[in-house]
């Protein structure tokens, strides 16, 4: 079965087109168009072991679909003769609120519960129901399936998803932890099991994805019991350019200072901190490390900032589920920046987690097993793939 993957945004829109059978998937064709909305788009699509980039107007996301689907088609970059060879849509939802705890088929009643989500992730979920109306547009007669980046989280006890406010938001707007990257932790968690021959239902597993966007996962016996991110992805790790776990009491001092209103404490907490905002601008862990190692002070302190928050985080997911069995990086920096997998893993000896150096600096952008062979906790290097997650459920909900 040939599924199309969409991930939209607000201005982007990646997608993947995978063949599934069985168990079995091969990646046909992946790009991204970006600057939706934009009269200087760009388009990046790679297939046949070819890369195409043009600019070109992209008015909105059924455009950009537009594109998509000729691209796949057309008769030097395409890898299909017709579009009736794409059989089903899976798109990344990136809230699904208490309602959605798994995938879904597209409906119309699931599009208007969609739609009553947007105010929980105002910024992702109006991108997210463009996708799904403008292929509901341009190929009607295909059946569509949700996949929300928060329904891996629903197992969280109260204990772990409720926040320190008046117990009536939560009844009344549903304000608790939801966590994002679900897909990604769902994905990899299993793998990791399988990797060091242990059984997912019997396993305490510290998930950590780390990239632009980043979190970590406490998932014991397979399932989720505590997440770093929160009612929105703002929360937890210092991320590329959002500011992670922050005093409240900051927000509303700068916010005063400066006479922000609420779409400029928004910019600033989820555009100009975090990374970019330690360094004053950089963001790639690559040219922060590279700085590091020229001694330069802001990106020194946000390399080892980044560090230590995913550190104190697993310490606190060993308490949550009293121990560990498996410690595992994924994501950009999880799966290629072996120095700040090291950083990070310096000092959990405690836990019976012990790195080899050597293991782990030849480890990129591959899965291995980077603990010493007498590490009694396992760490993982370990490549995620969420289109496949949302191929995967697509192929089980429409077949």
């Amino acid at each position: 079965m040939k599924i199309l993957v969409l991930n939209c945004g607000s201005s982007s829109i990646k997608y993947q087109l995978i063949d599934i059978i069985d168990e079995e998937s091969k990646l046909l064709a992946k790009g991204v168009l970006e600057r939706v909305g934009s009269e200087k788009g760009e388009f990046t699509h790679k297939a046949n072991g070819e890369k195409h980039y043009e600019q070109l107007p992209i008015a909105n996301h059924k455009e950009g679909i537009n594109i998509v689907l000729n691209a796949l088609v057309d008769s030097k970059l395409g890898v299909i003769k017709s579009l009736e060879e794409i059989e089903a849509c899976g798109h990344r939802v990136a809230h699904g609120g208490e309602k959605f705890t798994e995938s879904v088929r597209v409906t119309t009643e699931v599009k208007e519960s969609i739609r009553q989500l947007i105010p929980l992730a105002p910024l992702h979920t109006p991108g997210n129901l463009a996708g799904i109306e403008a292929m509901e547009a341009l190929l009607p007669s295909k059946p569509q399936v949700a996949v929300f980046d928060t329904s891996f989280h629903h197992t969280m006890p109260k204990e772990a998803f409720l926040y320190g406010i008046p117990y009536e938001y939560y009844e009344k707007d549903k304000i608790r932890r939801y966590g994002f990257h679900g897909t990604s932790h769902r994905y990899v968690a299993p793998k990791a099991a399988k990797m060091v021959g242990m059984d997912i239902n019997n396993s305490k597993i510290i998930s950590c994805h780390l990239g632009s966007g980043a979190s970590v996962c406490a998932i014991k016996n397979g399932k989720s019991i505590d997440t770093s991110m929160g009612f929105t992805p703002l929360e937890g790790l210092i991320m590329g350019t959002r500011s992670g776990d922050l005093d409240a009491g900051v927000v509303l001092y700068i916010a005063q200072k400066e006479g922000w209103n609420y779409e400029q404490v928004n910019t600033f907490l989820n555009k100009q901190c975090g990374l970019k905002g330690l360094t004053g601008g950089v963001v790639d862990m690559r040219d922060i490390m590279a700085a590091k190692r020229e001694g330069k002070e802001k990106e020194s302190n946000a390399f080892d900032v980044f560090a230590y928050r995913v550190k104190k985080y697993i310490g606190a997911y060993a308490a949550a589920m009293n121990g560990v069995d498996i410690i595992l990086f994924t994501g950009g920096i999880g799966e290629n920046a072996w120095w700040q997998r090291q950083a990070i893993s310096e000092g959990l000896d405690y836990l019976g987690a012990e790195l080899d150096k050597e293991v782990n600096s030849q480890t990129s952008g591959v899965d291995g097993i980077i603990s010493t062979t007498n590490s009694r906790v396992k760490i993982l290097a370990v490549t995620t793939d969420e289109e496949y997650v949302i191929a995967k459920d697509t192929y089980e909900l429409a077949k």
